[in-house]
């Protein structure tokens, strides 16, 4: 297969990307129809990051961040870097000086299904990395690759100029061609939110208002009102 850089893609507009802003991973996942919801093996390497924009991809074989440089020049502000290796190699993919790099480019973090080093001064930059791992073995830069190719990043496909949304429970991928939907989908769902925090508020019980009691009836699932009656019932079954 013919690697590649490809310097142009096509992005989202800024308006849909900044409405995406009001939003989170969960609220969008579930929106989708629980779908694009990276691995949980993807952890923010520092808390309350949020962070939204379109995938540029880099694909490299594992242990050898070339197309990690490459990927660095194609980058435009806003965009967020989707790294992903070829092999079972687990090595520091990037650190310190490579994020500074993405810094000058105004990139707003790096989704990682390898390893990142220099954790410490990654934090101390405040810039924001979801990784599978840590680990400081170093890398190579002999093997050319992908620069925005679709890819497989922690189990969900991403296409260049995808939706990256990433916060403190996971990533997610939102489609290009489904941003207007999952957008709408997610702001009903977050409607839907607020009137059940009235619910709780009021005082109502989950099990009724979401109708779960059938539920439990359904499953078998007694209730008794102490241990000696379920002690006697038990007994009664057992027996």
């Amino acid at each position: 297969m013919q690697k590649y850089v490809l310097k142009n893609i096509e992005r989202p507009e800024a308006d849909i990307i900044e409405k995406y802003r009001n939003l989170d991973v969960s609220t969008v996942y579930e929106a989708q129809g629980k779908q694009g919801l990276m691995s949980y093996e993807l952890q923010p390497i520092q808390s309350n990051k949020t962070i939204v924009g379109p995938a540029v991809t880099a694909i490299c074989y594992a242990g050898d961040n070339l197309m990690i440089h490459a990927a660095i020049e194609v980058c435009k502000p806003g965009d967020i870097l989707v790294i992903t290796t070829i092999g079972e190699n687990v090595a520091g993919m990037i650190g310190e000086l490579i994020v500074k790099a993405l810094i000058k480019r105004g990139v707003q973090g790096v989704i990682i299904d390898s390893a990142i080093r220099d954790v410490a001064r990654i934090r101390e930059l405040n810039f924001p990395v979801w990784t599978k791992a840590v680990h400081s073995a170093g890398t190579n830069k002999f093997k050319g690759g992908w620069v925005n190719a679709p890819t497989v990043c922690a189990d969900v496909i991403v296409n260049p100029g995808d939706l990256i949304l990433a916060d403190d429970d996971g990533v997610v991928v939102v489609k290009k061609e489904d941003l207007q939907d999952t957008l709408e989908a997610s702001i009903k769902r977050l409607e839907k939110e607020e009137q059940t925090k009235a619910k709780i508020e009021n005082g109502e019980l989950s099990l009724d208002f979401y109708n779960l009691r059938p539920t439990l009836e359904k499953e078998n699932v007694l209730y008794f009102e102490d241990e000696e009656s379920m002690r006697n019932s038990l007994k009664k079954v057992l027996s």
